[in-house]
């Protein structure tokens, strides 16, 4: 994994959090932001990985 793989789930993650607080503590439609905040930390994280084991296994074949 390289250092801006590394990166980019760290920064994911930190935007999913930062989602999760928001929708904790807003009301009405700043809470279905800090949900949509949320899934979109979950799915880029979740596409970081992807892409690195994308790599990793076309580069064993």
């Amino acid at each position: 994994m390289n250092g801006s793989t590394a990166f980019f789930l760290v920064f994911s993650a930190l935007i999913a959090l930062v989602g999760l607080l928001a929708a904790a503590t807003a009301h009405d439609y700043l809470q279905f932001f800090g949900v949509a905040l949320f899934a979109f930390g979950v799915l880029f994280g979740y596409g970081c990985i992807k892409r690195h084991f994308d790599a990793r296994e076309a580069k064993a074949h």
